[in-house]
C-alpha cells in the first residue's frame, strides 16, 4: 500500500498483528506531515503497537514532522509499544540528534535492526 502526498511517499508493510514497517521517502514538512500522522494513527488504531519508520529515503524534516515523531513515540509507548527509528538520512539523524529524540529512541542502523530491537522488546 503506497500513500502519496507532494513531496511525500510512505509505503506500509505489515510484519504481524503488532508489528508494521512504514517506509517514508521524500520531506516531512508542514504540508505532509498530518498525512504520516493519520497513518501512524491508523495502525495504532488496528492494534499494531511496535512500528518500525525506515528513515533512509526521507530527505528532509522540519519540526512539524519531528512533533509527529515524538507523539508516535509517546502513544506507542502508552499502549506498551514503541516506535522504532531506522536508518535516518544524515540530514535527518542530524535534527533528530540536535533537538534530543535521539535519546528518547536511538536510531537503528537499518530495518532489519530496528525489526530485531522490536521483536527483542516483546
Amino acid at each position: 500500500m503506497s500513500e502519496r502526498e507532494p513531496n511525500l511517499d510512505v509505503d506500509v508493510e505489515i510484519r504481524d498483528d503488532l508489528t508494521a514497517v512504514l517506509a517514508v521517502e521524500g520531506e516531512l514538512d508542514m504540508e505532509t506531515a498530518a498525512r504520516l500522522e493519520d497513518l501512524l494513527t491508523e495502525q495504532f488504531g488496528l492494534g499494531r503497537r511496535r512500528l518500525v519508520l525506515d528513515l533512509s529515503a526521507l530527505g528532509f524534516m522540519d519540526s512539524s514532522g519531528l512533533n509527529v515523531l515524538i507523539r508516535a513515540v509517546n502513544r506507542a509507548r502508552e499502549t506498551g509499544g514503541d516506535l522504532y527509528l531506522a536508518a535516518p538520512t544524515p540530514a535527518v539523524r542530524r535534527i533528530l540528534e540536535i533537538t534530543g529524540v535521539t535519546t528518547m529512541t536511538p536510531p537503528h542502523d537499518g530495518v532489519t535492526d530496528a525489526l530485531a530491537a522490536a521483536g527483542a522488546a516483546r
